[in-house]
């Protein structure tokens, strides 16, 4: 019974964590730069798909589609203002500035919002079902089916599509896209807004199971770094891959040993998986061309 509810948490938690990762995947694929914020964008889709359903009692079709537009908005702010001045000028500093407008985010919406943990009602977290003698919420079960489905989705947008291709391009040989007609600058500021809409809806599916406040994107963003690095921040199914395994490790070690030891024993995997495996374990090593 243990097993089995720590298998389903995990595998949930897993997903959500590859689902944010593709964030920083998208962005560093088509622009060697990643969002820092990126668990920012986590706790602003709860918050305003709570504000909105709750607070304001949207419909929840339009409050979810209100809530990952300002989260696009937030994706293509941060890359307007945090990261293009920076990287047009060779500079890495917006590392800094990506954390700093996280931050930024973050004390706004608690100035704003207020600091009191919030619950988000959903009919998928009222009546646990029996998954092999484990109760479980049925959103437990659907976390995984939606990032799994979003993560899919996504490859075959990137394979299919006209935005794919030209993301694919940007990707490929910036210049040679520019030659083409491709607005590099533009592609870019959508692979920021995608990231965090990802975020955003990563958010909207886990604020029914965690309190809604304006710093429970932080550790989210963290360990989604975390499994962006793990997977090989180049491959996509990489991320997908290590965002499972790294929920289901966090959930067996919190289930039977407790969860002061959560981080101690799941970072120290990491640390021991890339040590293994420098460049993750989908991640191909970078070719320096001369």
């Amino acid at each position: 019974m243990l097993l089995a509810s720590a298998l389903v948490s995990g595998i949930g938690l897993g997903a959500m964590y590859g689902l944010i990762a593709l964030g920083f995947h998208v962005t560093y694929t088509v622009s060697r730069t990643v969002n820092f914020a990126q668990g920012s964008a986590v706790m602003l889709g709860a918050v305003l798909g709570y504000t909105f359903m709750v607070t304001l009692g949207w419909p929840v079709w339009l409050a979810v589609l209100a809530a990952l537009g300002g989260c696009a908005i937030l994706g293509l702010v941060v890359e307007r203002a945090l990261v293009r001045p920076f990287a047009d000028r060779g500079s890495d500093s917006w590392l800094i500035a990506t954390v700093a407008g996280g931050i930024l985010l973050d004390n706004v919406v608690l100035f704003t919002f207020g600091n009191e943990p919030r619950s988000l009602p959903s009919p998928l977290v009222s009546d646990p079902v029996q998954i092999f003698g484990a109760g479980v919420y049925p959103l437990q079960l659907v976390i995984p089916v939606v990032g799994i489905a979003i993560a899919v989705a996504l490859q075959l947008v990137f394979r299919r599509t006209s935005l794919g291709k030209v993301l694919l391009a940007v990707v490929q040989n910036r210049d040679s896209a520019q030659l083409m007609g491709i607005n590099a600058r533009t592609v870019i500021a959508i692979s920021f807004a995608i990231a965090a809409v990802l975020a955003g809806i990563a958010g909207l599916l886990i604020a029914p199971l965690f309190s809604v406040h304006s710093d429970m994107g932080v550790l989210f963003g963290l360990k989604a770094f975390a499994v962006a690095i793990l997977g090989g921040i180049t491959s996509a199914p990489g991320v997908v891959i290590a965002g499972l395994l790294y929920g289901v490790i966090e959930a067996l070690v919190t289930a039977y040993l407790g969860s002061t030891y959560t981080h101690i024993v799941v970072f120290s995997v990491i640390i021991l998986a890339l040590a293994l495996m420098p460049n993750g374990l989908l991640g191909q090593a970078a070719v320096n061309k001369v």
